[in-house]
């Protein structure tokens, strides 16, 4: 298909598709003439990805390039994960959290294969000193279920992973599921909550 028909399938502008091109994260069209490229179906799913890296998953389009490179450099699934992560996740400067914050987490995650480095764990400790510091007590029960619901989604999220044929298409559930199971967890999360409510204190509209 020529670029306007690409435009035309996608939804992206003229301009959007020009703009990945020169950035790199959309691979050229199959040259047809001087002035001409057609483009696939792989040219298609390609931008559905970037648009959803971007838009739903919140990415910048610097760090959506980051993240569709790992999955196309053929780099081990764990080194796929650790980019993916730490694309998707605000640096945390160690020094700025506290010892009992930092403990609190490791009593939480005990028993994971967990780096003192890993963006996920330095995160959830400046969460922890966070809730504290506006007078919100960090149960650790509560805790312990959020590390329990967190284990069950990272182990859903593995299985889907192994479902895929080969490795180039595993590296992208990897990375495509890092980013966007964020803002999936977070929905269903917001979603369980109003029916957890309605449960236990009844529907406010009956």
């Amino acid at each position: 298909m020529k670029i306007s028909e690409l435009s035309l399938e996608t939804g992206a502008s003229l301009a959007t598709i020009k703009y990945y091109l020169r950035e790199g994260l959309l691979p050229a069209g199959e040259r047809s003439a001087p002035n001409q490229a057609t483009y696939s179906k792989a040219h298609v799913r390609r931008i559905h990805m970037i648009r959803a890296l971007t838009d739903v998953g919140g990415l910048a389009v610097s760090d959506a390039k980051r993240v569709i490179d790992a999955i196309e450099s053929d780099l081990p699934l764990t080194r796929a994960f650790e980019i993916a992560q730490r694309t998707v996740s605000e640096q945390v400067d160690p020094e700025s959290l506290d010892d009992d914050a930092i403990s609190t987490i490791d009593s939480a995650i005990a028993g994971w294969a967990c780096e003192p480095t890993d963006p996920g764990r330095l995160a959830a400790a400046r969460v922890v000193m966070n809730f504290r510091k506006a007078g919100q007590g960090t149960d650790s029960g509560w805790l312990a279920s959020y590390a329990e619901a967190a284990q069950l989604v990272a182990k859903a999220d593995l299985d889907l992973v192994e479902t895929r044929p080969d490795l180039a298409s595993r590296a992208e559930t990897v990375v495509v599921g890092t980013v966007l199971g964020d803002a999936l967890f977070a929905a269903l999360r917001r979603s369980a909550q109003a029916a957890e409510s309605v449960r236990r204190y009844g529907d406010p509209e009956r």
